[in-house]
């Protein structure tokens, strides 16, 4: 078994630390890194970010050729660890012998514990993993702007452990939200400020994410809410993916309950709790944001582009693109056209 041990949070130290016990080569610029790994032990990509002094990014990609573990133990900072699972499987404990907790696809966990308690993470064998974690020190290393204090307020409150308990643990539901974050990240394109602003966003998207998460699971411990089956939650997925490849096809409920046979309350409840939207909703969204993508990137014209997502009526068109950008789109059309000739 592999052990590798990490006693800081600092971005730049920690693929330091990671380079040294896993080999690869190392990128670094403008507080971003890049490890890339393909050697006896590790294949794929680890790359983390230093978001502010108290709060970093790193996401895991990787697959072990041996079991691996990775320790944390960092009594100055004491963070709290929001983690997530995009790909795989993968468990979590306080502690080399402490209780295992396993995270699953598209499953949420926010770990926490006193100072004297390391936090591990326990990489299978040959097992694809693809894990976000976000880091908050919870006692700031510098000042920080008002915004940044009040949310390490909260998240102290919410999540520390109280009442003499040593560890904080969660476990929570599905999220399908949280993946698509991650692959915003992965798609970005721009360079310097401009990357560093948008990273620090869609990071700050996903805490907000897991804390909401976090509390929906609170508020429906006590009610009979259920949860998807992983096998469901990947049809969910796969179906998402489908709509988002085809918004011009004119789906009903029945179709799409049958295509991934599921109940039609069954699928509602999940749309509603990945997407928090209702399978009408959804669709409805995805063909407004494709009509955005097609006014920015092709020379259609409305009509075409009302015909394109698989609408009729222009007019119901105009009505929810105006309620989700608040302009209409022949507006938007012209902006877009405005701002190329000034550029």
């Amino acid at each position: 078994m592999k052990i590798i041990e990490l006693k800081t949070n600092n971005v730049a130290q920690t693929f330091t630390q990671l380079k040294e016990d896993l080999g690869g080569r190392l990128n670094a610029s403008q507080k971003e890194y890049g490890l890339v790994l393909d050697n006896d032990l590790v294949h794929g990509e680890i790359i983390g970010v230093a978001i502010n002094r108290n709060i970093s990014f790193v996401e895991y990609d990787v697959t072990f050729k041996e079991d691996t573990l990775l320790i944390r133990n960092t009594p100055v900072t004491n963070p709290i660890h929001f983690l997530y699972c995009a790909k795989g499987q993968m468990n979590h404990s306080f502690g080399v012998n402490g209780t295992k907790r396993s995270l699953n696809q598209f499953q949420t966990g926010i770990f926490a514990s006193d100072p004297s308690k390391d936090t591990v993470l326990f990489f299978r064998k040959d097992q694809a993993v693809k894990l976000a974690s976000i880091i908050v020190n919870t006692h700031a290393q510098a000042k920080e702007d008002e915004t940044v204090n009040l949310l390490q307020t909260q998240l102290l409150k919410t999540f520390m452990p109280k009442e003499g308990k040593e560890i904080f643990a969660y476990t929570g539901s599905y999220n399908l939200k949280i993946a698509e974050q991650m692959q915003q990240l992965e798609t970005l394109k721009q360079g310097g400020i401009v990357r560093r602003l948008l990273i620090k966003g869609i990071v700050h998207t996903m805490l907000a994410l897991e804390i909401q998460q976090h509390n929906e699971d609170v508020k429906n411990a006590k009610q009979n809410f259920g949860s998807l089956t992983r096998k469901e939650m990947d049809n969910i997925k796969e179906l998402s993916s489908f709509i988002q490849n085809y918004p011009e096809v004119n789906y009903s409920l029945e179709y799409l309950s049958k295509k991934v046979g599921m109940s039609p309350s069954k699928l509602q409840e999940g749309f509603k709790l990945l997407h928090d939207r209702t399978v009408s909703d959804y669709i409805r969204n995805i063909r407004v944001e494709t009509s955005e993508k097609l006014i920015r990137t092709t020379d259609l014209n409305i009509s075409e582009i009302v015909y394109t997502i698989g609408l009729t009526s222009r007019s119901y068109f105009s009505k929810i693109f105006k309620q989700k950008y608040n302009c209409s789109p022949k507006y938007y059309q012209e902006h877009q056209n405005n701002s190329t000739i000034t550029a």
